[in-house]
């Protein structure tokens, strides 16, 4: 477990270096033509590579609200086949928290587009 954490912390520490490493400007992008410049779509896209952040991030949103409602189902077809008294119940709660989860996903693939579209 202690190998996970490190490793996802060191995925993350590369993931907030290369963010702003991609927003500097070079000073041999400043000194292009014309004709150079309509050739290179990072340069005519507002934002250029910048926009690739909110598009991780709307995956791991997708990715996240996926697993939680497959866990979320998972466990409670195993609860009601345990307790068949009880499925009702389990049920509801299922839906519930379900419901939970993907209002919050839908809240921040929201955040992610909005993050997405230039100023």
């Amino acid at each position: 477990m202690l190998r996970v954490c490190k490793v996802t912390m060191l995925c993350f520490a590369v993931l907030l270096t290369a963010a702003p490493a991609f927003a500097q400007a070079t000073e041999a992008s400043e000194e292009l033509t014309a004709a150079q410049r309509s050739a290179n779509t990072r340069l005519e896209t507002p934002g250029g590579f910048m926009n690739l952040g909110a598009a991780v991030g709307a995956g791991l949103v997708i990715l996240g609200a996926g697993f939680g409602i497959g866990r979320i189902g998972g466990q409670a077809v195993e609860g009601m086949s345990r307790q068949p008294e009880a499925a009702a119940s389990i049920q509801t709660a299922m839906i519930i928290s379900a419901a939970l989860i993907e209002g919050a996903t839908f809240f921040a693939l929201i955040v992610c587009m909005l993050f997405n579209t230039p100023v």
